[in-house]
């Protein structure tokens, strides 16, 4: 089994955050989005993974300390880990053949800027699964229309009337995906574009045209990460399920003085709280700093300064100082104070 990550996007609607850091590398409930994702399918699949392939942006961005993060990733899961470099925005179609040496055999394909829960099996008679979850406001998503047989017929973007309320999510299971790398590659070659990009649901349509059985498999779970506020209670979320796991939150080396930590919470590394009431639903990253304040709901990653603050659904960078009772300031693009 070979799992495909297309993760090259810049991540616009996580500003400033993403300027930095790739928005698959922010950290949720103290691990970036996309080893939460990786070792999450994998934990799925059950079975052993022999590869998995990085699409990425340009090196200036997505650099040397990136692709070793991702290869420590992969060789975790005792997998061979690929990096592949998408130099140009050209959609999702296009993003996955950049990565064309790698697909053969069964695979996963997943955007890193979701996260899931889920325990099923896969329906091993399908040619492929497109992962879905139920919504409530269908019209807002991309959605599956199933025949009597309950499989895949149809993919209707932003449906304006009811057509199914099972939203895709953006994770894939081919049974050999060099199917879907043969329909795309002919969607490369015949210029066939959705808003100027080449896209994986016409590579997917021509799959269904010339008789693919198409699937539906379900999560329990399923957490955006595309802006701050969803991303900050997809934290909360994550942190009340790996409490629920029972997983040790708070790191050993954490100095704790009078701290009062309301649970769930992520106390990173070397994280020292003097005077503080902290949680619910807050991560603190390696080396925080965090003296005479309060702080819920928020998410903060690492080499923070925070004193006399009072901080609830805030999304607060690396190496960040903040005073809440601020006189002078220096505040760069994109940054938003409410």
């Amino acid at each position: 089994m070979k799992i495909i990550v297309p993760m090259a996007g810049r991540g616009s609607r996580l500003r400033p955050h993403s300027l930095t850091v790739p928005k698959p590398l922010i950290p949720v409930a103290g691990k970036p989005i996309v080893h939460r994702l990786v070792e999450d399918i994998a934990k799925i699949l059950k079975q052993p993974i022999e590869e998995i392939a990085f699409i990425l942006g340009d090196e200036a961005f997505f650099g040397d300390d990136v692709v070793s993060s991702l290869q420590e990733l992969a060789q975790g899961l005792g997998a061979k880990a690929s990096i592949y470099r998408q130099d140009l925005p050209l959609g999702t179609g296009h993003a996955i053949m950049c990565a064309k040496e790698s697909l053969s055999g069964p695979a996963v394909i997943a955007y890193a800027d979701t996260l899931i829960r889920a325990d099923f099996e896969l329906d091993q008679e399908a040619d492929a699964v497109i992962w879905v979850k139920q919504v409530d406001e269908p019209e807002a998503y991309g959605v599956v229309k199933l025949n009597e047989q309950n499989e895949i017929i149809e993919l209707v973007e932003k449906p304006k009337e009811f057509v199914s309320d099972l939203a895709v999510i953006g994770i894939y299971y081919f049974k050999q995906v060099e199917v879907l790398k043969q329909e795309l590659q002919n969607v490369l070659d015949n210029n066939i574009q959705n808003g100027g990009e080449y896209q994986i649901n016409d590579g997917i349509k021509g799959m269904m045209a010339n008789g693919k059985v198409f699937k539906t498999g379900s999560v329990d779970e399923w957490m955006d990460c595309g802006n701050k506020n969803v991303t900050v209670e997809t934290n909360g979320r994550m942190l009340g399920f790996l409490q629920q796991d029972g997983v040790n939150l708070i790191d050993p080396s954490a100095k704790l003085e009078n701290a009062t930590i309301i649970p769930p919470c992520f106390i990173g590394e070397n994280v020292v709280l003097s005077n503080v009431t902290i949680g619910p639903n807050v991560s603190l990253g390696k080396a925080c700093h965090v003296f005479d304040s309060t702080i819920k709901n928020s998410l903060i990653q690492t080499h923070a300064h925070i004193k006399n603050a009072t901080l609830d659904n805030a999304m607060i960078g690396n190496h960040v100082t903040y005073d809440g009772n601020f006189t002078s300031i220096s505040i760069g693009d994109y940054s938003v104070l409410e």
